[in-house]
């Protein structure tokens, strides 16, 4: 059986390595190694200066990762920043946004990951908690910067996630910003303790899923596994 080709989205911004200081399409090769084992091809898909094309780089793909990444500019879903909102990337939020509609479009199998899940929820017209300590009273989604934790998520036995993965599971986490008000077409799937949603999916799409959580970081390739045999159908 042919591999499928899964795109995978990646940051685009200043890098050094050898002599040079350059721009350069970053991510961690965790995403595009967790692709490989599952069996798939990774591709990279940097954001481009236009958006032209999306729907025949989709046609040219089995499947999809949106990445994860940095908070979702809040004029996206009507709301001014909060004081601990990052610095959105403005060209990586157009560029993934297209992406995710294409993919929906075209019924393209997806897995979209922490930032990815809270941009699939603005693109459905979803909004977003911009800095979870405010909301839920405390900060294990995101206990130290730059250092991923784990938490026990609770899964919907008779979801796709669900069938995937099971009723419990400890999944990596870092995260300060979390769905809101859910999007059109969206199901929540999985909840944290505190019942923050933990992974969505959307109505009717053979293999739409977002995730809180980065299923990249550890050795559970169950959900990438998933998506490649999704995929490679």
């Amino acid at each position: 059986m042919t591999r499928p080709l899964i795109g995978i989205t990646t940051y685009q911004e200043a890098a050094r390595w050898g002599v040079w200081v350059r721009e350069a399409a970053l991510l961690a090769t965790s995403y595009p190694r967790s692709v490989e084992r599952a069996g798939g091809v990774p591709v990279l898909l940097p954001p481009p200066a236009g958006l032209d094309g999306v729907e025949l780089l989709m046609s040219r793909l089995d499947g999809l990762v949106i990445a994860g990444g940095p908070d979702v500019e809040p004029a996206r879903y009507g709301e001014a920043p909060h004081e601990r909102t990052g610095v959105p990337d403005l060209p990586r939020d157009r560029w993934e946004s297209a992406l995710l509609r294409a993919a929906m479009e075209a019924d393209r199998p997806f897995l979209a990951v922490c930032r990815g899940m809270q941009l699939l929820n603005v693109v459905q017209g979803g909004t977003l908690i911009q800095h979870l300590p405010d909301e839920v009273g405390h900060d294990r989604h995101l206990p130290q910067q730059g250092r991923f934790t784990r938490h026990r998520v609770r899964v919907a036995p008779d979801s796709l996630t669900g069938r995937v993965l099971g009723e419990l599971v400890d999944v990596p986490t870092y995260h300060h910003q979390a769905v809101r008000h859910l999007g059109r077409g969206l199901v929540p799937v999985a909840w944290a303790g505190d019942q923050v949603v933990e992974a969505v999916e959307v109505q009717g799409h053979r293999f739409g899923v977002g995730v809180q959580w980065h299923p990249e970081e550890g050795d559970d390739l169950r959900l990438f596994e998933a998506l490649t045999e999704a995929a490679a159908k």
